[in-house]
C-alpha cells in the first residue's frame, strides 16, 4: 500500500532526458514506484493527467538563512516550485552571531543585529531541525559573517590572531554541518581579505571538503581577473568551485558572456567549477553610488532611514528629495536597490548555457524585492522554453533539479527515480510563467499546481498546505562532504 500515487503525467526525471507517462508513487516520503500503477492501492490518489512531473527545483544561491525560521512557510520559494535551498551565500550566513557588532551591510540583507542569535553555528543547525521549514535546507558559512566578528579593522586584511579565530569558527560551522563556505569579497567588509587570507581561513575546508561559493570580488571590467582569483583560491583548497550569479556588468562590459562562458569551460576541464545565475538583467543588492553609475536604472527595494521611497526609482527620489543622485543615496542608507546591469543577450547566452543552474538569489526581507525572488524558475520555463525557445523543456528542467544536485553533491535528490526522496513539482507547461514585477514584485506564479517535498504536499492545487515537510541536508546526504580526520 502506498502513501500517494500521481496518476497520469508526463515524467521530465531532470536527467535531461525526454519525458515519458507514468504514475509515480510515493511511500514514507521516498519515491517508491514509476510506471503503470493503475491497479496499485494507495492511500491517497490524484490525477494529473496533461501536467509535467518534474522534480523539486533546487535554488542553489538563496538569503534564506533566517527566512525558513522567521516564515517556515516560504511562500515564495514553494509558490514557484523549489523544494531546496542553499543558504549562507554571497559570504553572509546567519551564523555565528556577530560577538556585539553591527550588522553591517551586506550582512544587513539577513536582519538587524539582534537577527544574528546563534553564537555558534550549531546552534543555528539545532533551530533548523527543530523548526523544520516546508523546504529543504543546504546551510553554508558566510567568510564575510566570520570577518565582521573577528576583524578589528575591516578595510585592512586580517591580523594572525584573527585569521586563527576565523578559522576556528570555519572547522566548527563544517563540524557542526555547513556543507560548504562562501565568499564575497565584493562587499566591502571582506574586500581586504587577499586571498592568502581566505586560504588560510578556510583551510578546514581540506579536512571536510564541501562546496566553496563565491560572489567574484569584481564582475564588471576585471571580471576574468576575478574568476582566476576565485579558481585559484579552491584549487590550493581542493574545493569544488560554484561562481555565484555570474554575469558581466556594465555598458562597457555588454556582450562579454562568450569571453567569460568559454574561460569557466576551459577552467572545469581543469577543476569542478559550475556556476548559477538568475534569468533576469538586473541585480539587487546593497545600495552603492558606485554601482548607481553604471547601471541604467535603479530601484530601491528597501531603505531603512526613508522606507517611504521603498519601491522608486533612484532619479525620482532624488527629484522629491531635491538633491542630487550621491546625496540621494547616501540619505537612505542603509539601503539596497535593483540596478539594470546585464544586456539581455549575455543574461540569455549565461542562462541558455549548459555549465549554468537557476537560481533565484532574492532577498526575502526587502519590502520591495527583486521579482526574482518570487519567479525566477518560472520565468525560465515561460520565457526561455516557451517564448524564446532558447531551451527545451528536458534541458531546463534539468539545469533547474539534476544538474543542480550532481554539483551540489545531493545523493538522492534532483532525479525522479526509485528510492529518491519525493521531491516534485507539478506544473502545467503551456501555463506556468512568472507574474512577479518591479512594480509588484510578490506575486505568486502561475501554473505551478502541486508541490512536495519529501512526500509531504507544500502546495496542493495552486494552494499552500501550512505543512512543513522540509529538512536539513545532512553531510552524510552530500558527496562532497567527508567525515573530520581524527585529530592526533
Amino acid at each position: 500500500m502506498f502513501d500517494l500515487v500521481l496518476r497520469g503525467g508526463t515524467v521530465l526525471d531532470g536527467t535531461g532526458r525526454a519525458g515519458f507517462s507514468a504514475d509515480i508513487a510515493v511511500k514514507d516520503g521516498r519515491i517508491a514506484a514509476i510506471g503503470n500503477l493503475s491497479r496499485a492501492k494507495s492511500h491517497e490518489s490524484v490525477d494529473v493527467d496533461g501536467l509535467v512531473i518534474a522534480p523539486g527545483f533546487i535554488d542553489t544561491h538563496s538569503h534564506d538563512d533566517r527566512y525558513v525560521l522567521s516564515d517556515p512557510d516560504v511562500p515564495a520559494k514553494i509558490s514557484q516550485g523549489i523544494t531546496t535551498v542553499v543558504t549562507g551565500n554571497c559570504g553572509i550566513s546567519l551564523a555565528p552571531a556577530l560577538a556585539g557588532k553591527r550588522a553591517l551591510a551586506p550582512l544587513d540583507i539577513l536582519g538587524d543585529s539582534q537577527d544574528f542569535r546563534f553564537e555558534r553555528f550549531v546552534h543555528y543547525i539545532e533551530a533548523l531541525d527543530a523548526t523544520p521549514a516546508a523546504v529543504n535546507v543546504y546551510p553554508l558559512v558566510g567568510l564575510t559573517t566570520l570577518r565582521v566578528r573577528e576583524v578589528a579593522t575591516l578595510d585592512a586584511p586580517a591580523q594572525s590572531t584573527e585569521i586563527t579565530n576565523m578559522r576556528r569558527l570555519c572547522e566548527e560551522a563544517l563540524s557542526a554541518g555547513a556543507l560548504g563556505v562562501s565568499i564575497g569579497t565584493f562587499y566591502p567588509p571582506a574586500s581586504a581579505a587577499t586571498a592568502d587570507e581566505i586560504v588560510a581561513v578556510l583551510e578546514p575546508l581540506r579536512q571536510f571538503g564541501g562546496m566553496l561559493a563565491t560572489h567574484l570580488r569584481d564582475e564588471t571590467d576585471y571580471v576574468i581577473d576575478s574568476i582566476d582569483e576565485a579558481l585559484e583560491i579552491a584549487k590550493k583548497l581542493s574545493a569544488r568551485l560554484i561562481i555565484s550569479h555570474h554575469k558581466v556588468a556594465g555598458v562597457s562590459n555588454h556582450g562579454r558572456s562568450p569571453e567569460t562562458l568559454a574561460h569557466i569551460a576551459r577552467a572545469a576541464i581543469k577543476q569542478p567549477v559550475a556556476m548559477d545565475v538568475y534569468p533576469y538583467a538586473a541585480s539587487s543588492t546593497t545600495l552603492r553610488y558606485e554601482r548607481v553609475v553604471i547601471s541604467t536604472a535603479t530601484y530601491v527595494t528597501s531603505s531603512g532611514a526613508l522606507p517611504q521611497y521603498d519601491g522608486w526609482n533612484l532619479i525620482d527620489i532624488a527629484c522629491a528629495l531635491e538633491c542630487s543622485i550621491k546625496e540621494a543615496v547616501d540619505r537612505l542608507q542603509p539601503a539596497r536597490a535593483t540596478y539594470r546591469l546585464m544586456s539581455e543577450s549575455d543574461v540569455d547566452a549565461i542562462v541558455s548555457s549548459s555549465q549554468s543552474m537557476i537560481a533565484t538569489d532574492g532577498l526575502p526581507h526587502d519590502r520591495c524585492p527583486h521579482p526574482r525572488l518570487w519567479g525566477a524558475f518560472p520565468r525560465v520555463l515561460a520565457a526561455y522554453v516557451r517564448e524564446k525557445a532558447a531551451l527545451t523543456l528536458p534541458a531546463a528542467i534539468h539545469k533547474m533539479t539534476g544538474l543542480s544536485a550532481r554539483q551540489f553533491g545531493l545523493k538522492d535528490r534532483g532525479e525522479i527515480a526509485i528510492e529518491k526522496w519525493a521531491d516534485l513539482c507539478v506544473f502545467d507547461s503551456a501555463t506556468v510563467a512568472d507574474r512577479a514585477t518591479v512594480e509588484h514584485p510578490t506575486q505568486a506564479a502561475t501554473g505551478i499546481e502541486h508541490v512536495l517535498v519529501n512526500g509531504v504536499f507544500a502546495l496542493k492545487k495552486g494552494k499552500q498546505t501550512g505543512r512543513h515537510g522540509g529538512r536539513r541536508v545532512l553531510p552524510s546526504e552530500c558527496a562532497f562532504r567527508s567525515p573530520p580526520r581524527a585529530k592526533r
